[in-house]
């Protein structure tokens, strides 16, 4: 049998596996140990335990912990509805300015805990039912936030561009920095869109004018400011090269549980162990989907099938913006199915050969599968941050949350194409810092 046969049905039987809500890393596990059964024998499972320890080996793994644990100190906070509370004050007499509020509050929100979820549950909470009582339209106030959300894994810190970099071998300093330009572009976008919806519903912005001191409008930014500074202070030891990213998470993480427990006097036990069991889930579910992708690709390169895409693809000889149009089809369909970590994993091996092939840039690359990622959290049947809005709001209803998201999948569509156009949107910056 050729390997491109054996790749179909892989393909075939990994979806099949994965739809019948089987967990991803066990389902992974699952193909990986058939096909290498079927195919190799049952001798060859004896490598397995190792393969799986194997792709858990890299130091470079500390920081998704601690990034976690990062985020899951500021999403347990009151930080997000300070933050949200803080634009708004300051953007209250801005036409549309709460659309705005909620926007800029998801996309700092989204940098300080880099988990999409978490960003749409903090936010939406206080954002969703402020939006609608001010008369903003019900299917805007809950799109605006799930999309929203999507930026955790664009803008830096990013677990999931610290995946991107663990399975490409590409420097994570310089992905973060290419998720910068990229991210301020979809928050602009989004922004933009927000203010149009209103409008063009009908809604006039200047109901909202209220009238606020300036010790007001300092009150809750102050609280916020602490955190912001240790997301710059993070970027910066590793752009100047001070810090690996293990170090710089570790010493994120500690401090913003500090920051945490002394500006929102979360001292208690049970408070402090609820941030620590939380990011230990989520680490743990993460790490075991590397464990499991790193068998899942061993299996895929042992049986040739790897190999075999990678070089009938680059025997068609076609316009390469087709390939990428290809490409970016799959990561579109992989992304409604899949979460991130998983299609980075599984993808990531195969694509990077033929991408770097085509000439396209690495790390420009990288922002284009980010954003695919972000359009799989708000669009069926996945969606997490459908179902994560749909349970602060639930008399609004879900095919109204998705109504007022989709917009927002096509501003993501149009920021792919602006990238194809003008890539010095992603690679400027890390060519400014890095050379």
């Amino acid at each position: 049998m050729s390997p491109l046969i054996i790749g179909l049905l892989i393909a075939i039987t990994t979806v099949v596996v994965l739809a019948s809500g089987i967990p991803v890393a066990f389902g992974l596990v699952a193909v990986a140990l058939g096909f290498l059964a079927i195919f190799d024998g049952i001798e060859s499972l004896t490598i397995t335990g190792e393969l799986f320890f194997s792709g858990l080996a890299d130091f470079t793994l500390v920081s998704i912990p601690m990034f976690i644990a990062m985020g899951a100190a500021v999403a347990a906070s009151p930080a997000g509805g300070d933050l949200y509370g803080a634009l708004d004050r300051w953007l209250h007499r801005v036409p549309g300015g709460l659309a705005i509020s909620n926007i800029g509050a998801c996309a700092i929100f989204a940098a300080l805990s880099g988990s999409s979820p978490a960003t749409c549950a903090a936010i939406g909470k206080m954002g969703i039912p402020e939006m609608r009582k001010r008369g903003y339209p019900a299917a805007l106030a809950t799109g605006s936030i799930a999309a929203g959300g999507t930026l955790g894994i664009l803008i830096p810190p990013s677990v999931t561009m610290i995946v991107y970099g663990i399975s490409t071998g590409t420097s994570i300093g310089r992905l973060f920095v290419a998720g910068i330009l990229p991210g301020i572009m979809l928050t602009a976008l989004f922004s933009a869109w927000s203010i149009f919806y209103a409008w063009k519903d009908g809604f006039q912005a200047g109901q909202e004018h209220q009238e606020l001191n300036l010790r007001q409008k300092l009150e809750q930014a102050a609280r916020v400011l602490p955190f912001l500074l240790i997301v710059a202070g993070i970027l910066f030891v590793l752009y100047g090269g001070v810090a690996t990213p293990s170090e710089a998470a570790g010493v994120g993480a500690m401090l913003c549980v500090f920051m945490v427990a002394v500006i929102y006097r979360m001292w208690s036990p049970h408070k402090l162990w609820r941030i620590l069991s939380s990011s230990t889930r989520e680490s743990v579910m993460i790490m075991m989907i590397i464990g499991a992708a790193a068998l899942f690709s061993y299996m895929l390169s042992y049986l040739f099938v790897t190999q075999s895409i990678a070089l009938s693809i680059a025997a068609l000889e076609i316009n390469r913006w087709l390939l990428l149009a290809m490409i970016n089809l799959f990561l579109l369909v992989a992304g409604f199915f899949l979460p991130p970590v998983a299609v980075i994993l599984m993808a990531a091996p195969i694509l990077m050969p033929i991408v770097l092939q085509a000439g396209f840039d690495p790390y420009w690359f990288a922002v284009v599968l980010t954003i695919n990622m972000e359009i799989g959290l708000i669009t069926p049947p996945v969606g997490l941050n459908l179902y994560v809005i749909d349970g602060i709001a639930p008399d609004v209803g879900l095919p109204q949350i998705l109504r007022g998201a989709l917009p927002y999948v096509l501003l993501m569509v149009l920021g792919i194409v602006l990238l194809c156009f003008f890539p010095q949107i992603a690679t400027w910056l890390p060519d400014l810092f890095f050379g």
